[in-house]
């Protein structure tokens, strides 16, 4: 399937349901062809929701003063560690806001712990982080750094991410760093933003092809009410025909061409997805492109305070129950789960 911005933009905005099953179908054989079918699980843990940022979507921003901020100690973090070497994960994620809390050191030093003590790939999710600290965590042993442009679209993104002050935002050039490094590069984007256009996100999904990414993650804006976005009416202006919705139908589509266009890369099928259809959003996901589902290990006391967005999925569940969840869902829908870190398998160079 060929595809340029101007197909994209098409399939972005069809509708019709039989042409959109087409579409699921292509992502599919896409999926099993270059990645097989193979789920890997993430075993996320949630570290800390202390921020710097204002960010006008997250319910974590430095602003909201409703939520209980927290910091895990690391011997909290090795103890989720250790579940995700007894339910046979391949990876843990270390997520958290943008929080400089969390030290050079004291991450170098959990990672250098987690890579001593288990075979588990490392990935961090810490937001925007000095090179000196991305190079210091590469060397403890760092395996991969998540980290969303959101939208390539530059007046939207200010509009969301206002900067520190005297610092700019430039997310394109850490991931070109993180590339130097010898990273597994992550990244990704939201869909339905206020103020987003079709063409601004498909150029979105060409940029995914551009950059190679290892990881690509695509999630739904869902409106937090502590934020200036969740807060306030939609003015007439983000109501025009070129709005791109937040919807469950939208995100798959993206996720759908996100796999067409990187068809080597791994892309998860998120809790945002499962929050919008709580009965078979993951399910529909891994049918649509998806590869990786992430379950939480974040320890149940912390976990209502990591409000990205209000009413996450699982939120309530302790890591067995949503260890055995996951299993029984990717089991449902015919497929198997992966075993080791599951890193992006590459195309065989031509002979």
């Amino acid at each position: 399937m060929r595809l340029d911005k101007d197909t994209i933009i098409g399939w972005l905005r069809e509708a019709d349901e039989a042409r959109l099953a087409e579409l699921w179908r292509e992502a599919d054989r896409v999926r099993r062809e270059r990645v097989g079918d193979d789920v890997h699980l993430r075993g996320l843990v949630e570290i800390s929701n202390h921020c710097v940022r204002r960010c006008g979507y997250c319910g974590i921003r430095a602003d909201n003063r409703k939520i209980a901020r927290y910091r895990m100690t690391s011997d909290e973090i090795m103890g989720c560690v250790r579940e995700a070497m007894v339910f046979g994960y391949g990876t843990v994620v270390l997520q958290s806001g943008e929080d400089h809390g969390l030290t050079r050191d004291w991450i170098a030093d959990v990672v250098r712990r987690i890579k001593g003590e288990t075979e588990l790939a490392v990935t961090l999710s810490l937001g925007e982080r000095s090179d000196e600290d991305l190079e210091v965590w590469r060397a403890a042993g760092t395996d991969r750094y998540l980290l969303r442009f959101e939208t390539s679209d530059r007046e939207l993104y200010g509009r969301i991410h206002p900067p520190l002050p005297g610092r700019g935002s430039d997310r394109f050039a850490i991931l070109d760093r993180l590339g130097s490094l010898g990273y597994e590069v992550g990244s990704g984007v939201m869909v339905g933003i206020p103020g987003q256009t079709y063409e601004s996100l498909a150029r979105d999904i060409e940029l995914f092809r551009s950059l190679d990414l290892d990881m690509i993650g695509v999630g739904p804006f869902i409106p937090h009410p502590e934020t200036p976005l969740g807060s306030t009416e939609p003015s007439p202006a983000l109501l025009s025909d070129e709005q791109v919705p937040n919807t469950e139908e939208m995100t798959y589509k993206v996720v759908a061409l996100a796999r067409l266009v990187c068809p080597g890369s791994n892309i998860p099928s998120t809790t945002a997805l499962a929050t919008l259809n709580k009965a078979h959003g993951r399910e529909l996901g891994l049918m649509r492109g998806a590869n990786v589902v992430m379950p939480n290990l974040t320890p149940p006391r912390y976990r209502a305070s990591y409000e990205i967005y209000p009413a996450k999925a699982c939120i309530d569940e302790t890591a067995r129950t949503c260890h055995i969840c996951m299993h029984g869902r990717i089991a449902s829908i015919g497929r198997r789960v992966g075993r080791g870190p599951g890193g992006r398998k590459h195309a065989k160079s031509p002979s």
